[in-house]
């Protein structure tokens, strides 16, 4: 039965994520990284995830764009006197959704993170201290760091309002907490469900495994969101 509901939780992942994916090709987002971390989020956050974009992302249709692109820069203008460190203006979204758009940002470089080391963690038998679960996460964490730097480096290069070096700075400050809130979480979801549902093993050749990932991402998710929302009110980085 956990096979079953897995492929029907995958499947329906997998729809989502193309759904955004096509929505976004037609109404690109203002900012490069987003066309990318929307339809990740589609991914474990099956049919909700489009429901999120279409509520806090979704941009005017390309044609539209010089439009969309100008309505942007005035409220950028309008609120100069508050720019984050992370080179990412306010948006006029209520602040729980661009927290909320924010922790997204957070999850598309943990999720990637995720797709790239557990195959890896798998294939190689990877070990640290001896145990396999523990290699899997020592990649996976170092692996979504690296993707979720990568996510906030590029934004704020795409403003422009940063050297490289600070713009790396930066982006360490604004990501380095809500990232490892988010791998925390989604570790207490594994340490649970491997030996729950997964027969103490973390194969990532099974359906299981990436039904309990997409689990695990959205108890990561959540648990960002705090980290995420003390990051803006701290002004360390701004709702999006």
């Amino acid at each position: 039965m956990l096979t079953i509901w897995s492929w029907v939780f995958l499947m329906l992942g997998v729809v989502t994520c193309a759904l955004i994916a096509i929505d976004v090709h037609r109404r690109p987002q203002h900012m490069a990284v987003m066309n990318v971390t929307w339809p990740i989020t589609g991914l474990y956050m099956p049919v909700l995830g489009w429901w999120a974009y279409q509520k806090m992302g979704r941009a005017a249709p390309a044609h539209q764009g010089h439009q969309a692109c100008g309505h942007h820069e005035h409220g950028g203008h309008e609120h100069d006197d508050h720019a984050s460190h992370d080179g990412h203006h306010h948006s006029d979204k209520p602040e729980w959704q661009g927290v909320f758009v924010s922790a997204t940002h957070c999850g598309g470089g943990c999720t990637l993170g995720d797709i790239v080391a557990a195959p890896l963690a798998t294939a190689t038998g990877f070990a640290f201290l001896g145990s396999h679960m523990a290699g899997h996460f020592l990649l996976a964490f170092l692996a979504a760091y690296a993707f979720g730097i990568l996510f906030q480096y590029l934004p704020i290069r795409e403003m422009g309002e940063r050297s490289p070096r600070r713009a790396l700075i930066d982006a360490v400050k604004a990501d380095t907490l809500s990232l490892i809130a988010f791998q925390i979480g989604m570790v207490l979801w594994l340490l649970i469900a491997t030996p729950l549902f997964l027969g103490g093993e973390m194969n990532a050749a099974t359906p299981e495994f990436w039904f309990m990932m997409q689990i695990a991402m959205l108890v990561g998710f959540l648990g960002s969101y705090p980290a995420n929302w003390l990051l803006v009110n701290k002004g360390i980085k701004h709702a999006m």
